[in-house]
């Protein structure tokens, strides 16, 4: 809302200073300062207000060392992320952006299916909380409208060939590089350390008859469905010890802002030889305020924790997460910038699976892992739970820094 306050403020009295509004890296500033601030000041009085509601997460005895403490600490703390993220998002992104609108359904979408959840768990006293098939059915449907929109949505679109601009405001900002070539729509994605680096998932089909590239949606929906369904259980598992969930993913989101705010720059995308998405630099202003706000719920949830986010906020962070990777096109990039995502669901899915055919074959499951998700067999073998979030916290850099160094390494 500010946005547009200001750039009228500035087109009708030419109010000095109300041209800051108009800079991207000006509004993202001001978005992770509210939303940290939010986070920590009023994420106090969440966690107060939880507790007096007595919303206290129920343990599973699960002989992990610590476990039995953590026993009525409050959760459902990611509506701490989720407010702290729209709030400064309302205020200062253009709210009429495609790419926005994606990003505010995906967090109300994906934040009422973890509260759900949560509710059923706290309230209903169900373990078992929200049944899986309405999760998946959640996710897929979240997945085919963001599928839907990247596809037919006349706003998504990119340029393949960039003119650089001569001039030096046309550097600063993104308002006069949209007249440079016309931008057209495209399913196409980036392919990570290759030269020739791009991929259409049109020709995943259009080898049978080029006339079939119009249903390309067909292949491309699905793909957008498994990548929003995977990432989103990825952060819902890994949100298993105290800090461990949103300081990983605070990792990942602020190097996508710096994929979102190359990619939506004419002049760096064109220099870097990056797919030039028109407008999608306006997502970094909502991705600062997601930042802002997972810095600030690591405030009070780094160890000793004193709200957890449920699946309020893990499936939440999630869908945020892999909307953002496909919206920049660079959901190739997932396996390695979410690596710590990958090694949690890969670490489930083996231990489940070898159980189960060791079980069918010799009568007793055996087990790869002392515990899955592998933050746990960490803890089984007696490291500390800081120790392990620590280290998988540098994991996680050293990983988004291999991604960022895809920029120029093909």
């Amino acid at each position: 809302m500010l946005y547009y306050l200001f750039k009228y403020l500035e087109e009708q009295f030419q109010t000095p200073g109300a041209s800051l509004f108009q800079f991207i890296t000006f509004r993202s500033a001001i978005a992770f300062v509210l939303s940290l601030a939010f986070s920590t000041i009023y994420g106090k009085r969440i966690i107060k207000y939880l507790q007096r509601q007595q919303v206290g997460e129920t343990v599973r005895d699960l002989g992990l060392e610590g476990q039995a403490q953590k026993a009525g600490t409050p959760t459902m703390g990611g509506i701490i992320i989720i407010l702290a993220t729209l709030i400064p998002a309302f205020l200062l992104c253009q709210v009429d952006n495609i790419y926005v609108v994606m990003l505010i359904i995906t967090t109300i979408w994906m934040g009422m299916i973890g509260f759900a959840d949560d509710y059923i768990k706290i309230f209903k006293k169900d373990k078992g909380g929200l049944k899986g098939i309405f999760k998946v059915i959640g996710q897929v449907g979240l997945g085919a409208i963001i599928g839907g929109i990247m596809f037919f949505h006349d706003g998504v679109t990119i340029k393949e060939e960039v003119i650089n601009p001569t001039y030096e405001q046309e550097l600063l900002t993104q308002n006069s590089p949209l007249e440079f070539q016309e931008a057209k729509k495209s399913t196409k994605t980036t392919i990570p350390f290759v030269k020739d680096n791009e991929f259409d998932y049109a020709k995943l089909i259009d080898w049978i008859d080029p006339s079939l590239a119009n249903w390309a949606w067909l292949i491309f929906i699905p793909i957008v469905i498994i990548i929003v369904t995977a990432v989103s259980n990825g952060a819902n598992l890994t949100d298993g010890i105290d800090g461990l969930a949103a300081g990983t993913s605070a990792i990942v989101v602020i190097t996508l802002a710096l994929f979102a705010w190359i990619s939506g720059n004419i002049v760096f995308s064109d220099y870097l030889n990056v797919m030039y998405i028109p407008n999608s630099g306006e997502m970094v202003v909502f991705i600062t305020a997601f930042a802002g706000a997972l810095v600030g719920f690591l405030w009070y949830n780094t160890f000793p924790a004193q709200v957890f986010m449920g699946d309020t906020g893990s499936l939440t962070i999630g869908g945020i997460i892999a909307v953002l990777a496909i919206a920049t096109r660079k959901e190739l990039l997932i396996p390695i910038l979410c690596g710590v995502f990958l090694m949690e669901n890969l670490s489930v899915m083996m231990q489940v699976s070898w159980f189960k055919y060791t079980k069918r074959k010799t009568g007793e499951g055996k087990r790869i892992f002392l515990m899955s998700p592998l933050h746990h067999h960490y803890q089984k073998r007696g490291i500390h739970e800081s120790k392990i979030v620590v280290r998988f916290w540098i994991v996680g850099i050293l990983l988004a820094i291999i991604s960022i160094v895809t920029l120029k390494v093909r």
